[in-house]
């Protein structure tokens, strides 16, 4: 499989950011500095909400799946999932785990980091063949002289 190009995986990171956002961090509770989402206000139904919000967070293991990356970075992810539905499910404190452990603004950081390193690697263009222009023309210049000569 062809690795995504740069401006197709910046444009996943932007879509997971405003993903992430939504589903962890886009209700500010008043005369708080505390941040909840949808994900959180979702959890509130007694495990429909758990698993709807388990759902929601496989979006983002998809859009790595599609940015192409290791199978190391998706099994973090996956392991994030699992965390945050088993501790939404826990009575009381549940919904409050789900408002404070954000797994997917984790997954996302996961998969920016990955692509940060992966873009970072890349190696650079080969420099410009200089020595073979010059000695191609000095080898030009040599031959026509020649002919010249000769004719």
């Amino acid at each position: 499989m062809p690795k995504p190009s740069e401006a197709r995986q910046r444009a996943i990171l932007a879509r997971l950011d405003k993903f992430s956002r939504f589903t962890d961090s886009n209700i500010a509770i008043p005369f708080t500095n505390v941040r909840i989402g949808a994900e959180a206000v979702i959890g509130l139904l007694p495990v429909v909400g758990d698993a709807v919000g388990l759902v929601l967070a496989g979006y983002v293991l998809v859009e790595a799946q599609r940015a192409g990356a290791t199978k190391a970075v998706k099994m973090r992810m996956l392991q994030n999932m699992g965390i945050d539905f088993l501790g939404g499910l826990l009575p009381v404190v549940g919904d409050a785990f789900d408002a404070v452990y954000k797994a997917n603004t984790r997954n996302t950081r996961l998969l920016r980091n990955y692509l940060e390193k992966e873009l970072a690697i890349e190696p650079p263009p080969p420099p410009f063949p200089w020595r073979t222009v010059i000695g191609l023309s000095v080898l030009f210049a040599v031959v026509t002289g020649g002919l010249t000569l000769l004719f």
